[in-house]
């Protein structure tokens, strides 16, 4: 496997947090690019504004640590970007600015990874972009599973940043040819937070309508992240981010009969298959589940 330096953005956020370790356990360096820095034995960090399109350049093009001085042969260059910041979610900051930060952080971080000559970029979007999770009352999705090539439609200032940034990806794949993928990273999960919320949401599955009853492991999107690292010559890609099998007790089928109802199934599904599917990368990039919901909560 190649071993890389990476230029990660947002790693100190709630899933950065769980894939830079993931990384660096793989032999990645990682420099942590965040308004706050990651303490975590390894990892490099720099604080820098992804708003701020010089900065973006000038991170991208900077030594990692004070050790990449001693050659003496430059500035090593990055083999790869991971652009997780962002404002997290909605209602968090005006809706005007999450769309700000979101569109043109992520403009300034492609551009600069672009123009600098990194040939891997891998961009978080959303499950969000489906339009389901912060919509105005109860939507449902045109059809069933969550698949890579519905048309996302959100009504939100956050989902709508992510699909614009999906739309700016593609850009720039075109003009340069290079490998840039899109995660729609679902309802991201830390070790501790199945003990915490599991229990509540197995008892009431109706708390997990607006995400479609998905998950994704921080430590999963770990992998997933570093199998998108590995993996080459895609062009521009979009894959959905999430777990095998939906975060609830009763089947798919039973699911999609309650809280969709009326809504088609495109394909014959799984017992427990995921509504919001992870077909994608399970076939395309080799993705094994190592961390399911069942392995740390009994069922309600």
């Amino acid at each position: 496997m190649t071993k890389m330096r990476i230029f990660f953005t947002g790693g100190s956020g709630k899933a950065g947090k769980h894939v830079i370790p993931y990384l660096l356990d793989k032999g990645h360096r990682v420099m942590n690019v965040d308004l706050q820095p990651l303490d975590y034995p390894g990892v490099d960090n720099l604080k820098a504004d992804i708003t701020d399109s010089g900065q973006m350049f000038n991170a991208m093009s900077s030594y990692a640590g004070l050790d990449e001085l001693e050659p003496g042969n430059g500035v090593p260059s990055f083999d790869a970007v991971v652009h997780f910041a962002a404002v997290p979610r909605i209602l968090l900051q005006p809706d005007n600015e999450t769309f700000r930060i979101n569109t043109i952080g992520t403009y300034n971080v492609i551009e600069a990874a672009v123009k600098l000559g990194i040939k891997k970029i891998i961009i978080a979007s959303s499950e969000t972009t489906y339009g389901i999770c912060f919509s105005d009352g109860q939507t449902n999705p045109t059809a069933l599973p969550l698949e890579e090539d519905y048309d996302v439609d959100p009504m939100d200032s956050y989902g709508l940043s992510k699909v614009i940034n999906e739309k700016t990806a593609r850009s720039f794949q075109r003009r340069s040819g290079f490998d840039i993928y899109a995660l729609r990273i679902g309802n991201v999960i830390e070790p501790h937070e199945y003990q915490e919320l599991f229990p509540n949401y197995l008892k009431n599955p109706q708390l997990r309508r607006r995400n479609a009853f998905c998950y994704i492991d921080a430590r999963d999107l770990g992998q997933i992240v570093d199998l998108c690292l590995q993996k080459n010559n895609l062009g521009f890609e979009i894959f959905n981010a999430g777990n095998d099998h939906n975060g609830a007790v009763i089947t798919t089928k039973e699911l999609a009969e309650q809280f969709f109802p009326g809504v088609p199934l495109t394909r014959e599904m799984g017992e427990h298959e995921a509504l919001f599917s992870n077909l994608k990368i399970r076939e395309v990039l080799g993705f094994k589940e190592s961390h399911h919901w069942r392995d740390y909560v009994k069922e309600a």
